[in-house]
């Protein structure tokens, strides 16, 4: 099977800063350096680390050769990406001493891109193969529809949120992915019980207190997180989602795959960066090893 990923492909500038600036402040960064990213593109890379065939759906502007360079030695099949006029979507990207961050989000070609293309190229899944959806493209809904009719997992990561995406998207979602905050607005939104959400499965991340697995009419699973010393936050989650959407798509057990999942995490959060922090299949399975 393959894990198909429709989504973001950023250009990520990160600033290294002692502390968040406040409202009206300038601070001087204390480092710089420019990165792959975008929710879709870290989730790719991080599901063909983990040992996926991955394929990407999405949009590079006329600055996007070198996004498309990375994906690729990471070993994610791109030729359906489109090449569009304009930008690339980019992001500022700050990381405080303790490894939180804040982010400002430049869509650009994320949102230009063209469905047609996309519906076309998705012709070629096959049914049991798993899309990754995120809320930074055009489109979601329709992709999500289109893969369902196909008979595929639809796994998406209700992020950044966004409650008319949420509305849209859910009818076609086979599991939900969402941070307990994520959660929170959803549930606030929608006016809706955890237990109330029309999909099959939920999972809910909460960073060092581990994530929870709530399918429908099962007992819940909860899988700690792996004690780490933390880096750098940016992009725990993407890691988290594409090394689960990994593990599904090689049979796991979901008791299995959230494990997986959670020390894919716990090694990224320790080094720097996004899409390139992202661990290997084989690094994830040794610190599993390592810790039980």
């Amino acid at each position: 099977m393959a894990v198909w990923c429709f989504g973001s492909i950023n250009i990520d500038h990160f600033y290294a800063l002692e502390h968040l600036p406040a409202p009206g402040e300038t601070l001087a960064a204390q480092s710089y350096r420019v990165e792959l990213g975008g929710k879709g593109a870290n989730q790719s890379v991080a599901a063909a680390r983990a040992g996926a065939a991955v394929r990407h759906l999405g949009a590079v502007g006329v600055d996007g050769a070198k996004a498309l360079f990375e994906l690729e030695a990471a070993g994610v099949e791109c030729h359906a990406v489109q090449r569009l006029e304009g930008a690339t979507g980019h992001a500022v990207i700050m990381v405080d001493q303790a490894g939180e961050n804040s982010i400002i989000i430049h869509a650009g070609a994320n949102r230009e891109m063209a469905l047609a293309p996309v519906l076309e190229a998705l012709a070629d899944a096959e049914p049991g193969d798993m899309l990754l959806i995120q809320n930074e493209t055009a489109h979601q809904a329709e992709l999500a529809e289109a893969a369902m009719r196909k008979g595929m997992q639809v796994i998406y990561s209700a992020a950044p949120f966004d409650v008319e995406a949420v509305r849209a998207v859910l009818p076609f979602v086979s599991l939900l992915v969402m941070n307990a905050v994520e959660a929170a607005q959803m549930q606030a939104a929608l006016g809706l019980r955890l237990d109330e959400v029309p999909v099959e499965t939920l999972v809910i991340t909460r960073g060092a207190e581990g994530a929870s697995w709530l399918a429908r009419g099962q007992p819940e699973i909860h899988v700690p997180a792996q004690p780490v010393h933390v880096v750098d936050t940016t992009g725990a989650g993407d890691c988290f989602t594409g090394a689960l959407a990994a593990a599904l798509d090689a049979s796991s057990a979901p008791k299995e795959a959230m494990r997986f999942a959670s020390a894919a995490a716990a090694l990224q959060v320790g080094c720097v960066g996004t899409a390139g922090a992202m661990p290997r299949r084989a690094e994830i399975l040794a610190l599993i090893d390592e810790r039980r």
